[in-house]
């Protein structure tokens, strides 16, 4: 557990260098902000996290079961389930400030780059619009 990282990882890395070459500034581990974001676009005020997929649960119907069988069962299951509840309340608390909040998978990020950056850019457009037609 000691060498599981908790910033800088490959996963943000990618992200941050992809975002980086778009021309988008941000923050990273914004300690900020409730949950401390692995990026944040203070601008346009997204929060994004880089969530791995074990330690966050994707998919948490079928790995839980899976867990059940394992070595050291409880430890793993009541660890991704408070992860779960955290990750939860800190969406809850970063809508609460006005923040737009984007979490994406790992593999997603690994394997559809691309794709990860038009959400995110796609999220500044809409939030844009929104303060177009707001000045209305």
């Amino acid at each position: 557990m000691q060498h599981i990282r908790s910033e800088n990882t490959k996963i943000e890395i990618l992200l941050r260098k992809a975002l980086w070459r778009k021309g988008y500034r941000y923050r990273k581990n914004y300690r900020k902000l409730p949950g401390k974001p692995d990026i944040a676009l203070t601008k346009y005020k997204i929060a994004i996290f880089c969530d791995g997929e074990f330690f966050h649960g994707k998919d948490w119907e079928v790995l839980r079961p899976r867990l059940e069988k394992s070595n050291n069962s409880e430890f793993w299951i009541g660890k991704i389930s408070r992860n779960r509840e955290r990750d939860d309340a800190v969406n809850k608390k970063l809508l609460f400030m006005g923040w737009t909040v984007i979490r994406f998978w790992g593999n997603d990020i690994k394997k559809n780059l691309d794709e990860c950056v038009r959400v995110i850019e796609e999220t500044i457009s809409d939030l844009m619009a929104e303060d177009i037609f707001a000045l209305f």
